[in-house]
């Protein structure tokens, strides 16, 4: 198919950005019967990183799953700031992991660290041990999987736990309220239950000086702090403008 006519097909579908996923489609096709199909996937309303198989986040690519939350790249600011002051051979965290999109940026991007991830939901693990150390990658409720061997060892423990109120899911982009699950997506009455379970058992796991690093929205992160706050954590709220991305950290003191 002539790239103009892909383009075309695209926008008519409804894809803003026709051009950019026209040239991902055309890469990722092996020939025109397989772009053909991917197409026909795509103008169904299949998001494009499930159609193809990866997304492209901080640079590496990662693979997807039906079902699994799609990196963002306003999450590449949580990446940034985790980066900041580590060092080859601290341990970080993934958790409510997903793909391990964090993680993995991570990872590539210093080699030495010891990362490890944890997600409630089996598809999510499932497909973090593709782009994780599989042996590394646990599945359950948060911290509960995690080897008891990290306990206070923890450099940065990075989350992006659901935070959508359960209200305000049926007003998402159809691409994430109908192609990834439930539990990915809801993060009850506030947004903030599964951070407040998080926020709870970091002291626990972060080594002095270690830091809890989550994603959040503008209007939740001042309530994000709060909870950091309240739990013995010396909070600061960073804004990624440029992707539009919100992080809260929170600081295990050394003393």
């Amino acid at each position: 198919m002539p790239y103009d006519e892909l383009v075309a097909t695209l926008r008519a579908a409804g894809c803003v950005f026709a051009e950019d996923e026209a040239r991902v489609l055309t890469e990722a096709a092996a020939d025109g019967a397989e772009l053909a199909r991917m197409l026909a996937e795509r103008v169904l309303g299949t998001p494009l990183e499930l159609v193809v198989g990866f997304a492209d986040f901080c640079g590496i690519r990662v693979a997807v799953a039906p079902g699994v939350f799609v990196p963002r790249q306003r999450s590449s600011a949580l990446v940034r700031a985790a980066r900041a002051g580590l060092a080859p051979g601290d341990v970080v965290v993934d958790l409510c992991c997903g793909t391990g999109a964090l993680g993995a940026a991570m990872l590539a991007a210093m080699p030495g660290l010891e990362v490890y991830a944890a997600d409630l939901d089996p598809d999510a693990v499932a497909c973090a041990r593709r782009n994780l150390p599989a042996d590394r990658v646990f599945e359950g409720d948060l911290y509960a999987p995690l080897p008891d061997a990290l306990r206070g060892r923890v450099a940065a423990l990075v989350v992006n736990a659901p935070y959508v109120p359960t209200d305000d899911i049926a007003l998402m982009p159809p691409e994430a309220r109908d192609h990834e699950h439930r539990v990915a997506l809801d993060g009850g009455a506030d947004g903030l239950d599964v951070q407040r379970g998080v926020v709870a058992g970091a002291r626990d796991w972060l080594a002095p000086g270690g830091r809890l690093l989550i994603e959040t929205s503008v209007a939740q992160a001042p309530m994000t702090a709060a909870l950091m706050t309240a739990a013995g954590l010396a909070a600061d709220v960073v804004r990624d403008d440029d992707v539009d991305g919100t992080v809260v950290a929170g600081l295990r003191p050394r003393t």
